[in-house]
């Protein structure tokens, strides 16, 4: 009898693209320019975290995996929210989102600016994988915004990682 573990093996890449892409339907997709407007206008006390980027890129598939796994730990502090720059596009001349996968963080209906050594304090433009830097990232956000900082500075150095 020919075992059947092999052909579950070969399987597992196709699961995983799978899994990954499914990430981004269990977080909340705001689908107009208004919706974005309110989610940023009406959340008070935590940092409203958004993805701009496709459910399919695979640079928003890693982030979203991400921001999916850390979702739950940062319910007191930080609300995420998706959105597709192609059906949304009111904001992609305003924070010039011209990369496939960005993250802003907003607290209080304030964009909060964040030093990752990579001289663009604006955003996050790359897959960010790491769940807990992630959640470092976020919390530093929270800390500083709730001072009212509209900068802080990122707990790690991200100048040496992404070279273009």
């Amino acid at each position: 009898n020919p075992s059947p573990f092999p052909h579950f093996f070969l399987a597992l890449p196709l699961f995983a693209s799978i899994l990954s892409a499914t990430m981004s339907y269990m977080l909340t997709h705001l689908t107009n320019g208004w919706q974005v407007d309110q989610a940023i206008l009406a959340e008070e006390d935590r940092v409203v975290i958004v993805r701009f980027g496709h459910d399919w890129d695979p640079d928003c598939m890693k982030t979203d995996e991400a921001l999916f796994g850390i979702s739950d730990r940062i319910k007191n502090f930080g609300v995420i929210y998706l959105v597709d720059i192609s059906k949304v596009a009111d904001f992609n001349e305003m924070y010039e989102l011209y990369d496939p996968c960005t993250l802003m963080f907003f607290f209080r209906n304030k964009h909060i600016m964040i030093d990752l050594g990579t001289g663009n304090n604006n955003k996050i433009n790359w897959a960010f994988e790491d769940q807990q830097e992630l959640i470092d990232v976020i919390e530093t956000i929270y800390r500083g915004a709730r001072k009212g900082r509209g900068l802080v500075v990122s707990p790690k150095d991200y100048s040496t990682k992404y070279r273009y």
